[in-house]
């Protein structure tokens, strides 16, 4: 099952994608970890990544697509996959509709889920990670159970440079410009599936994954 799942920064993407790909036994394709495992490693494509993340803007097209092309050749996306923040764009949405045509596969479902901004805001900023194994938390929905440090590994908890309202905002106005013109792309497409991303974490998950079946 191949999957893509969109909506505006912090309407649930990558803890839902987490959720669906355990279910189904399909890779979760976030561009998000890639560009911050790179930053953290501060390779080059972190650096360029990490210059337009900074300031609430997205990466360049160029780099997004060649680095998700890259990863549809390994062996675990044979089976399917779900993909989570990428595309953002229109352009990057054809250039993902050719990359996947010239290996005559195709997008089954487009998940989009929509939440209010003033919710959205409120995640954003209360969302934490781990300073070494990356995981993430948030004090509204998903808290660690020690404050400040993680479940997993025991690291200290840090909160992203653009976790804050006013990067978060120009987020939300560059998500209205460029992204939302994908809903009318994959609706012209027809199929995409609109969601509801305001609920408990495992209720909307099992509302996606009953839908899914379903199909």
């Amino acid at each position: 099952m191949r999957l893509l799942i969109m909506g505006a920064p912090g309407a649930g993407k990558g803890t839902y994608a987490k959720g669906i790909a355990k279910h189904f036994g399909i890779p979760h394709i976030s561009t998000g970890e890639m560009f911050r495992k790179a930053m953290s490693a501060n390779t080059p494509m972190g650096q360029l990544a990490r210059s337009y993340i900074d300031q609430g803007q997205l990466v360049p097209d160029e780099v997004t697509i060649a680095i998700v092309k890259d990863r549809f050749k390994e062996e675990d996306c044979k089976k399917g996959f779900i993909l989570d923040g990428f595309p953002r764009t229109l352009e990057q949405a054809k250039s993902l509709t050719h990359i996947l045509t010239s290996a005559n596969l195709k997008l089954d479902v487009v998940i989009n889920l929509f939440v209010d901004n003033d919710l959205i805001i409120r995640r954003i900023t209360n969302r934490r990670l781990c300073t070494n194994c990356g995981k993430g938390y948030n004090l509204i929905t998903i808290k660690p159970r020690v404050p400040g440090i993680c479940d997993d590994c025991g690291a200290p908890l840090y909160q992203r440079k653009d976790d804050n309202v006013e990067t978060i905002t120009k987020r939300l106005s560059v998500y209205d410009i460029q992204t939302k013109p994908l809903i009318e792309y994959y609706e012209h497409l027809g199929n995409i599936m609109h969601i509801n991303g305001a609920g408990e974490i495992d209720d909307v998950i099992e509302i996606i994954i009953s839908k899914l079946e379903a199909r």
